[in-house]
């Protein structure tokens, strides 16, 4: 079995949001990953007095407990009572119906000698590398299938120019916007303080013989992808089979060093928090 993973801020003087982690069981069989992605809140007040990090690290936490030591859950199953226990530690002292209140994209693997579990909320990434080679994204379509309106809103805040009062002032409009479409119906789900979100994910499961590896990544290592265009899913997964999750991440940088006003690549930040696991079972 072979396991690597890496992660990093997309701001040195920032605290990393994303949380990765891998747990094997005592006996030896299967293991579990945990990807989470961390959403920013605007710097309004968002009804919580703990931080993201604060947030992700406990959900991350409860969501790998349960998933290597509770095989009779389902990771449907072990997210919701993940989400539930950390409602519950912060419940007495924070605003949990806020809008903006912690909550985090998540990426789940579970395998055992015969089977691959997946789950995929929101807009992390997980790809499935099969012994044929061919690379299967797992992916949450909901982002992607936003009201036209929106997605256009979006393209008019990222033509203003970076830093300027028109592109904050209409980006705060945009922002408000999506948070309407959050864990809404017509829109998308993330895992914040409601279990019955955990319902909305996409899962699946493959026979263990068929999976070569596995990689997950958060939106931030994605980009090399989805907005970079340096390379296919497939290619993304050989450069970190070949180089190593570091390596992918360090080509993110580079790619974002090169276009640091987002004018050749169009994205909410310049740099972002990134995180990637590889796993070959």
């Amino acid at each position: 079995m072979r396991i690597e993973l890496a992660t990093e801020p997309g701001d040195p003087q920032r605290p990393n949001e994303d949380y990765a982690s891998v747990a094997l069981p005592a006996s030896g069989q299967g293991g579990v990953l945990v990807l989470l992605d961390g959403v920013t809140p605007p710097p309004e007040d968002y009804g919580c007095v703990h931080t993201v990090p604060w947030f992700t690290a406990r959900l991350g936490g409860a969501m790998l407990q349960l998933s290597v030591s509770h095989r009779d859950m389902t990771l449907t199953e072990a997210l919701a009572a993940a989400i539930s226990r950390t409602a519950d530690i912060h419940r007495a002292s924070c605003d949990l119906s806020h809008v903006r209140t912690p909550q985090a994209t998540v990426v789940a693997v579970r395998w055992s000698g015969d089977t691959v579990e997946h789950l995929v909320l929101s807009d992390s990434v997980l790809l499935l590398e099969r012994t044929d080679g061919s690379v299967h994204p797992v992916l949450d379509p909901r982002l992607d299938e936003l009201p036209p309106a929106l997605r256009e809103r979006r393209a008019a805040v990222r033509a203003l120019p970076r830093g300027s009062a028109e592109r904050a002032a209409a980006g705060r409009e945009y922002g408000r916007a999506v948070e309407a479409l959050r864990n809404a119906e017509g829109g998308f789900f993330t895992a914040a303080a409601d279990p019955a979100v955990a319902a909305r994910a996409v899962t699946g499961s493959t026979p263990r013989a068929e999976i070569r590896s596995l990689t997950a990544l958060s939106d931030g290592a994605s980009r090399w992808v989805e907005v970079f265009q340096e390379g296919s899913w497939a290619d993304c997964v050989a450069l970190v089979s070949r180089q190593g999750p570091q390596s992918l991440i360090d080509h993110v940088r580079a790619a974002e060093a090169a276009d640091p006003e987002g004018a050749a690549h169009p994205r909410g930040k310049a740099r972002d928090d990134a995180a990637v696991i590889f796993v070959m079972p």
